[in-house]
Protein backbone atom coordinates (compact mmCIF):
# COMPACT_ATOMS: atom_id res chain seq x y z
CA UNK A 1 0.00 0.00 0.00
CA UNK A 2 3.13 2.48 0.68
CA UNK A 3 2.26 5.35 2.83
CA UNK A 4 -1.35 6.13 1.98
CA UNK A 5 -3.89 7.40 5.01
CA UNK A 6 -6.18 4.46 5.57
CA UNK A 7 -9.50 4.77 7.60
CA UNK A 8 -7.89 3.95 11.03
CA UNK A 9 -8.93 6.14 13.51
CA UNK A 10 -5.66 7.74 16.21
CA UNK A 11 -6.90 9.55 19.21
CA UNK A 12 -5.62 10.47 22.53
CA UNK A 13 -7.23 11.23 26.20
CA UNK A 14 -4.77 13.77 26.47
CA UNK A 15 -5.64 16.35 23.17
CA UNK A 16 -8.38 16.08 20.62
CA UNK A 17 -7.76 16.04 17.36
CA UNK A 18 -6.04 19.65 15.85
CA UNK A 19 -6.16 21.26 19.90
CA UNK A 20 -3.71 22.09 22.00
CA UNK A 21 -1.51 19.12 23.47
CA UNK A 22 -0.91 19.50 27.24
CA UNK A 23 2.38 21.15 28.98
CA UNK A 24 3.02 18.24 30.18
CA UNK A 25 3.87 16.28 27.27
CA UNK A 26 5.88 19.35 26.05
CA UNK A 27 9.46 20.18 26.68
CA UNK A 28 8.53 22.87 28.96
CA UNK A 29 6.46 20.60 31.07
CA UNK A 30 6.83 16.74 32.41
CA UNK A 31 8.06 15.80 28.62
CA UNK A 32 6.65 12.47 28.67
CA UNK A 33 3.99 10.82 25.77
CA UNK A 34 0.52 10.98 25.89
CA UNK A 35 -1.83 8.42 26.26
CA UNK A 36 -2.71 7.17 21.92
CA UNK A 37 -5.05 4.59 20.81
CA UNK A 38 -6.28 3.14 17.72
CA UNK A 39 -8.92 1.84 15.91
CA UNK A 40 -10.11 0.20 12.77
CA UNK A 41 -6.86 -0.83 11.87
CA UNK A 42 -6.27 -2.58 8.53
CA UNK A 43 -7.35 -6.08 7.95
CA UNK A 44 -4.09 -8.60 8.65
CA UNK A 45 -2.28 -5.66 10.85
CA UNK A 46 0.47 -7.86 12.96
CA UNK A 47 2.90 -4.92 14.66
CA UNK A 48 2.22 -0.92 14.62
CA UNK A 49 5.14 1.51 14.82
CA UNK A 50 4.60 5.19 16.07
CA UNK A 51 6.02 8.49 14.94
CA UNK A 52 5.74 12.05 15.79
CA UNK A 53 6.92 14.62 13.43
CA UNK A 54 6.72 18.26 13.77
CA UNK A 55 6.62 20.00 10.44
CA UNK A 56 6.91 23.57 10.95
CA UNK A 57 9.96 22.93 12.98
CA UNK A 58 12.64 25.58 10.68
CA UNK A 59 15.18 22.99 10.29
CA UNK A 60 16.64 20.51 7.77
CA UNK A 61 18.25 17.22 8.20
CA UNK A 62 19.67 15.10 5.89
CA UNK A 63 17.70 16.42 3.19
CA UNK A 64 14.11 15.84 5.13
CA UNK A 65 12.37 19.05 6.96
CA UNK A 66 11.02 19.46 10.31
CA UNK A 67 11.76 17.74 13.51
CA UNK A 68 11.35 14.18 14.73
CA UNK A 69 10.22 13.94 18.68
CA UNK A 70 9.32 10.04 18.72
CA UNK A 71 10.50 6.89 17.12
CA UNK A 72 8.38 3.69 18.15
CA UNK A 73 8.26 0.55 17.14
CA UNK A 74 8.07 -3.24 17.35
CA UNK A 75 4.94 -2.88 18.63
CA UNK A 76 2.40 -6.01 18.86
CA UNK A 77 -0.59 -6.14 16.71
CA UNK A 78 -2.85 -7.49 19.31
CA UNK A 79 -2.73 -3.46 21.14
CA UNK A 80 -4.67 -0.61 20.09
CA UNK A 81 -3.39 1.84 22.48
CA UNK A 82 -0.20 3.41 24.26
CA UNK A 83 -0.33 4.29 28.05
CA UNK A 84 1.02 7.81 29.04
CA UNK A 85 5.24 7.55 28.77
CA UNK A 86 4.56 4.14 27.63
CA UNK A 87 7.41 1.73 27.71
CA UNK A 88 6.01 -0.54 25.29
CA UNK A 89 8.27 -1.26 21.82
CA UNK A 90 11.61 -0.15 20.69
CA UNK A 91 12.85 3.42 20.80
CA UNK A 92 14.26 4.90 18.29
CA UNK A 93 16.72 8.17 17.94
CA UNK A 94 14.70 11.54 18.24
CA UNK A 95 16.22 14.63 16.31
CA UNK A 96 17.18 15.98 20.06
CA UNK A 97 19.95 13.26 19.41
CA UNK A 98 18.29 11.15 22.17
CA UNK A 99 16.25 7.90 21.89
CA UNK A 100 12.52 7.99 23.25
CA UNK A 101 10.03 10.81 23.34
CA UNK A 102 11.09 13.95 23.17
CA UNK A 103 8.16 16.70 23.05
CA UNK A 104 6.81 20.04 21.49
CA UNK A 105 8.97 22.69 22.44
CA UNK A 106 9.19 25.30 19.40
CA UNK A 107 11.31 28.28 19.17
CA UNK A 108 9.93 31.20 21.12
CA UNK A 109 8.34 33.51 19.32
CA UNK A 110 7.60 31.11 16.32
CA UNK A 111 3.83 30.54 16.62
CA UNK A 112 1.90 27.27 16.48
CA UNK A 113 3.53 24.45 15.36
CA UNK A 114 1.47 21.33 14.74
CA UNK A 115 2.38 17.68 15.70
CA UNK A 116 1.83 14.86 13.73
CA UNK A 117 1.17 10.99 15.75
CA UNK A 118 1.60 8.76 13.11
CA UNK A 119 0.24 5.18 13.69
CA UNK A 120 1.35 2.67 10.50
CA UNK A 121 -0.16 -0.77 10.57
CA UNK A 122 2.18 -3.68 9.31
CA UNK A 123 1.54 -7.31 8.17
CA UNK A 124 4.19 -8.65 10.53
CA UNK A 125 5.42 -8.27 13.88
CA UNK A 126 8.69 -6.47 13.43
CA UNK A 127 12.02 -7.09 15.65
CA UNK A 128 13.96 -4.06 14.78
CA UNK A 129 17.10 -3.25 16.79
CA UNK A 130 16.89 0.19 19.37
CA UNK A 131 17.98 3.68 18.24
CA UNK A 132 16.66 3.43 14.12
CA UNK A 133 16.60 6.98 13.10
CA UNK A 134 13.40 8.11 11.47
CA UNK A 135 14.56 7.16 7.66
CA UNK A 136 16.15 3.67 9.02
CA UNK A 137 12.67 2.86 10.49
CA UNK A 138 10.71 4.19 7.19
CA UNK A 139 13.21 2.44 5.23
CA UNK A 140 12.47 -1.00 7.18
CA UNK A 141 8.72 -1.04 7.18
CA UNK A 142 7.69 0.17 4.36
CA UNK A 143 7.14 -3.34 2.29
CA UNK A 144 5.02 -4.28 5.39
CA UNK A 145 2.88 -1.11 5.21
CA UNK A 146 -0.57 -1.96 5.65
CA UNK A 147 -2.34 1.61 6.26
CA UNK A 148 -1.46 4.63 8.73
CA UNK A 149 -3.67 7.59 10.16
CA UNK A 150 -2.41 10.08 12.39
CA UNK A 151 -3.67 12.51 15.27
CA UNK A 152 -2.21 16.07 15.04
CA UNK A 153 -2.28 18.20 18.28
CA UNK A 154 -0.82 21.78 18.45
CA UNK A 155 1.94 23.67 20.64
CA UNK A 156 3.25 27.09 21.16
CA UNK A 157 5.06 28.37 23.29
CA UNK A 158 4.38 31.61 24.91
Amino acid sequence: MAFALSSMQVTSSAFADHQAIPSKHTGEGEDVSPALAWQGAPEGAQGFAVICHDPDAPLVKDGSYGFVHWVLYNLPGDIQELIEKTAAGTVGVNDKGDTGYCGPMPPEGHGKHLYYFWVLALDHQTSLPEGLTLAELLKEVEPYLLGMNRLVGTYQRD
